[in-house]
């Protein structure tokens, strides 16, 4: 069989009576949105459910799925322990889920399980489904830390998996949105809250996930969002499908957003096959950024793309210092980073505060085999990622001594926080620092400094940065 359908939910606990105590009825359209997508579910006569919850187990490189027969849990960590949900897990589609997920190269299984509780993610949805249907199976999946293709590709998985099956699926991709909209609510505002879920919900209220992947990492963490890469693996699962997408509610009454949308699959879409069109649209911009790219960011994909081919093969591969570099390249010492980016996520970025080879040519090389292979953060990069990789190289001016951080700019100088022999550095102009205090701070923490510490001595230097 295939999916029949799938439907966005959220999950804040006050919804269920036995919890709010009243309180629900401050969201009395959510509550009727989603009594109708449960009754829309359990019309799709469902053989087994298939949720997406962020307070499942949870990786940062891994997707956990729950293994066992069956799960039970309660709300009482929400005053309402006897409010209870019990479920029967589908063990076969597991089986297919977790055999499709090794065949994609999707890290995937069921290791890993710390709690069998069903967790409120899981439970809400479910919840109101019972009040219509019982007779299902389930599969809960947790989400990872994984870049948004990757739970796309699970979904994708998903969606395998079911018509391997002789079952009639259906999905649930549970989460609420922002948790920043008001300053009075629990999480305080951030106006990057309010900007997500006019987004998301014009995404998924008209069905076209590939604006799924035009949201940034760093946007979906200051808008404290919760249920994006949920969205993200149901999208997966309804690959290539035509889908009757509908937007039943939104609302934010608590600063927390609360949107509900059905989707009702039907046959083959080809137009459909959002990942795919993605990726094409990233190869087709990075050969044009590499076509673009200037000398300094070429050397560090020469060296890199060489020492990790060669590393493969066995044999390490350093490239001598190329003919026709300019003269600057040649000439000059300076202090250089090397940053690597995937999925607009960072892969990696060693470099050297002053210069420690005879050129900044020698520079580059040394810093970009660390930044691909010896930064602690990362594992060593694999030759399938070299043509995903996204280069800048910092070369970095004199540093000067400042007294005090009204001297310092976020966009213009990056900053030495140091104290005695520790010294933290961090680079101008990042995604995601806003303030000279988060600079400091950041670099304070990398040099391994206590926040309370005394006789802090602060430096600035610039950078031009080679794209």
């Amino acid at each position: 069989m295939s999916i029949t359908g799938a439907v966005m939910v959220p999950h804040p606990p006050l919804i269920i009576p036995e919890v709010g105590r009243g309180q629900e009825k401050a969201i009395q359209a959510t509550i009727d949105a989603y009594h109708q997508a449960a009754r829309r579910l359990a019309a799709w006569k469902p053989d087994t459910v298939v949720v997406l919850s962020p307070h499942s187990v949870m990786y940062a490189d891994y997707f956990h799925i729950s293994p066992g027969t069956g799960a039970e849990g309660d709300f009482g960590r929400f005053r309402a322990p006897h409010a209870k949900v019990r479920v029967t897990y589908d063990r076969e589609l597991v089986r297919l889920i977790c055999q499709e997920a090794d065949r994609a190269d999707v890290p995937a299984g069921t290791m890993g399980e710390e709690d069998r509780q069903l967790d409120h993610g899981t439970m809400i949805p479910l919840w109101f489904l019972n009040q219509y249907d019982r007779n299902y199976q389930v599969v809960r999946i947790g989400l990872s830390g994984l870049p948004f293709s990757t739970h796309y590709r699970l979904g994708q998985c998903i969606q395998r998996a079911a018509e391997r099956s002789e079952k009639r699926i259906a999905v649930i991709a549970s989460g609420d949105l922002s948790h920043r909209l008001t300053k009075d609510g629990p999480y305080g505002f951030q106006e990057e809250g309010p900007a997500y879920d006019r987004r998301i919900m014009d995404v998924m209220g008209s069905g076209e996930f590939g604006g799924l992947f035009d949201f940034s990492e760093e946007f979906c963490e200051k808008a404290a969002e919760c249920g994006h890469r949920s969205f993200v693996i149901m999208a997966g699962a309804l690959d290539s499908l035509a889908v009757k997408a509908e937007r039943l509610s939104h609302e934010g009454p608590f600063g927390v957003g609360y949107g509900i949308c059905t989707y009702e699959a039907g046959g083959p879409a080809p137009g459909r096959d959002f990942l795919r069109q993605r990726e094409e649209r990233e190869r087709e911009a990075l050969e044009e950024r590499k076509r673009k790219e200037d000398p300094y960011v070429h050397l560090a994909r020469q060296t890199i793309e060489a020492w990790v081919r060669g590393c493969a093969g066995r044999t390490k591969k350093r490239i001598a210092v190329p003919e026709g570099l300019p003269e600057e390249m040649l000439a000059r010492r300076a202090g250089v980073f090397v940053s690597l980016k995937v999925d607009g996520r960072l892969r990696g970025c060693i470099g050297t505060i002053s210069p420690v080879r005879g050129s900044i040519a020698e520079e580059i090389m040394e810093n970009a085999i660390s930044a691909a292979c010896r930064d602690p953060r990362f594992h060593p990069v694999e030759p399938e990622e070299l043509d995903r990789l996204v280069y800048s190289v910092d070369v970095l001016g004199k540093t000067e001594e400042i007294s005090s951080k009204e001297e310092l700019d976020v966009k213009r100088y990056g900053v030495i926080v140091s104290r005695g022999a520790r010294r933290g550095l961090l680079l101008p102009n990042l995604e995601g620092v806003d303030t000279v205090e988060e600079q400091i701070d950041i670099a304070r923490q990398k040099a391994g400094i206590p926040e309370d510490a005394e006789n802090i001595r602060l430096e600035r230097f610039e950078v031009v940065r080679h794209f």
